[in-house]
């Protein structure tokens, strides 16, 4: 996957000066930014690219990326700013295509569409979207990834890789249907708008006892689960026999010899990695279940540093680098 390590973007965002009205500056493991309004109210700010998605999801996916990244601050995603940009040969039906698209995404949402750009260019050889979202929220009802608490409980909303069995078995449809069987196809494949995670966020936001929040894109679990923790400054344990992994992402980690770490890596977009405070376990897990969304306690943070994954009643060393297959089972 093209996102660099930690190391590596603290380099890049060395140059960016500080400002005191910026809360959240640009800080690995945040995929939103927060600058101050007043005293009392601040505007969430993230902006995210499109590329590689199914044409006919396209903008649907521009929207609610950015919107999810809004969302899990506790925000709810308010407006946006398009850039739609194409290759030279590309007619103005697919622009428009896409435009409908994320304008009904946007919809469903209740944001608007404010302003952005499009072009075609000789350098592009596909479609390019990005997206810029914000939104206004009182400072007291922020969440940012780097909230969690010692001994807050670790949770998962809705599957591990639900992103990556619902794009194989639109790109795939013949493997797949191979391996899970068709009824099971047709059912992964109308499973696309799982791929947001704005209402679960804003759901759990207004439960209360939610202390952070990331969305488990690229790198899945791994990557933002560590990224909660460097925030947080705090370690902690997990039970990999907790996770909830569908038996259908069993049946492609056989099948490309994925080995733990990339099943927990593996790209998760919809799916939350939540710390919520003890007191507040039990409202969180109804709210969803009302909803009709899984919501899985996995594990625990802790104060020391160490992160632990237990597997087979062993304890081991959780990974600290996601090790994503997304892309080499997507483009098999």
């Amino acid at each position: 996957m093209g996102k660099p390590g930690s190391k590596e973007l603290r380099e890049l965002l060395s140059c960016i000066k500080k400002n005191p009205r910026v809360i959240v500056p640009p800080i690995p493991g945040f995929d939103s930014g927060v600058h101050e309004l007043s005293h009392d109210m601040c505007l969430v700010v993230t902006t995210d690219p499109c590329l590689g998605a199914p044409r006919e999801w396209f903008g649907w996916f521009l929207i609610n990326y950015a919107a999810s990244d809004i969302a899990v601050f506790g925000a709810k995603p308010e407006y946006a700013a398009i850039n739609l940009l194409g290759p030279r040969k590309m007619g103005l039906n697919i622009f428009k295509s896409i435009m409908r698209q994320a304008c009904h995404a946007a919809d469903e949402l209740d944001m608007s569409i404010i302003t952005g750009h499009t072009g075609t260019y000789d350098e592009l050889s596909s479609v390019i979207g990005t997206c810029t979202a914000y939104s206004v929220i009182e400072k007291s009802k922020l969440i940012t990834p780097g909230g969690a608490k010692p001994n807050d409980r670790i949770f998962c909303i809705k599957p591990l890789g639900q992103e990556t069995l619902t794009n194989f078995a639109l790109t795939h449809k013949r493997l797949a249907a191979k391996l899970f069987g068709t009824e099971t196809v047709s059912l992964l494949a109308k499973q696309v708008k799982m791929q947001t995670c704005v209402r679960e966020a804003l759901l759990l936001a207004q439960t209360g006892g939610v202390t952070a929040m990331h969305d488990a894109t690229e790198g899945g679990f791994v990557a933002a689960l560590n990224e909660m923790a460097e925030a947080s400054k705090l370690g902690f344990t997990v039970d990999y026999a907790k996770l909830p992994i569908a038996k259908e992402l069993e049946i492609l980690a056989r099948r490309f010899k994925l080995s733990r770490k990339q099943v927990m890596s593996i790209s998760s977009t919809g799916t939350i990695v939540a710390a919520v405070s003890p007191k507040a376990e039990g409202a969180v897990s109804e709210a969803l279940r009302r909803r009709g969304t899984v919501a899985t306690c996995v594990g625990a943070f802790k104060e020391s540093a160490d992160r632990t994954l237990t597997h087979n009643n062993k304890k081991e060393n959780f990974p600290l680098r996601a090790d994503d297959p997304y892309g080499k089972m997507i483009n098999a």
